[in-house]
């Protein structure tokens, strides 16, 4: 896809939550941009936010968790026929044992050799390639 300046533009976050050799994993329910996909969970940057306040209020709100925002682990840009995404991923530590999940229709923990077999959002992609020699 190319930049077109009437694209509209984001700033989200993801959280890289590994496990036991697990990647947390979301899925976009139907009716939904991007519906179907599966992504690292996060989002939106509100204004007057860090990154780091951003991701531990989304995984509060999506999944009922609190996180420990450990360290930066990649910034990308993406781009979508209708938007432009800045993806900002850390990594970080679950500090609440139950997911609770509130707009993903499923949730799982990946292990490298099921990380393939999924339809993952575009500005994920990436992401989940570099990530998968740390699960193995």
């Amino acid at each position: 896809m190319v930049y077109t300046p009437t694209m509209r533009e984001v700033r989200v976050t993801a959280a890289v939550l590994i496990e036991d050799g697990r990647l947390l994993a979301a899925r976009r329910p139907a009716g939904v941009a991007r519906g179907g996909l599966w992504e690292l969970p996060g989002g939106k940057l509100e204004p007057g936010e860090t990154l780091q306040q951003c991701l531990a209020r989304e995984l509060g709100e999506e999944l009922g968790i609190e996180v420990e925002v450990e360290r930066p682990f990649e910034t990308l840009v993406h781009d979508y026929p209708d938007l432009r995404v800045e993806l900002n991923a850390f990594f970080c530590r679950r500090l609440t044992p139950t997911l609770r999940p509130t707009e993903h229709d499923r949730v799982r923990w990946l292990g490298a050799d099921e990380l393939d077999a999924l339809p993952w959002s575009g500005a994920d992609l990436p992401l989940v390639a570099r990530l998968k020699p740390l699960l193995r």
